[in-house]
């Protein structure tokens, strides 16, 4: 499992690394029931606190991502998964609605938002 850590990117250690695995879960590279590596490893590997892996692996179990079992380590959850991607679609059209409502207010054409987006989608190959 690999988890790029940006020091430039403005977000939390440990959001992440939770934003990261869920998009590993909600992309199908982990799978139900897949094991996690162990919050000590996946600190020691990323050579940062446990307590940040704690936090992460906290914020994955309370939205459902994955589950953990005393002793035997986390796991991808299973079951839901279908109901998470809709949630992340509702939020994804959420940013979008916004986005819309800025471009109108502020007097920006639909053409100029719709080329914004693409250079947005065309700056990282996110999708490939």
């Amino acid at each position: 499992m690999d988890i790029i850590i940006s020091g430039s990117s403005g977000k939390p250690i440990y959001e992440q690394i939770s934003s990261q695995i869920k998009g590993l879960i909600l992309s199908g590279v982990l799978e139900e029931g897949e094991a996690l590596p162990s919050m000590r490893l996946l600190a020691k590997e990323l050579r940062i606190s446990v307590i940040t892996t704690k936090r992460a692996y906290e914020d994955l179990e309370r939205d459902g991502f994955i589950e953990t079992v005393t002793g035997k380590g986390s796991f991808v959850a299973g079951g839901n998964l279908e109901l998470m991607r809709e949630e992340r679609l509702r939020a994804a059209e959420s940013h979008l609605q916004q986005a819309v409502d800025v471009a109108v207010s502020s007097g920006i054409s639909r053409e100029e938002l719709r080329e914004m987006f693409d250079a947005l989608c065309g700056e990282e190959d996110r999708w490939n």
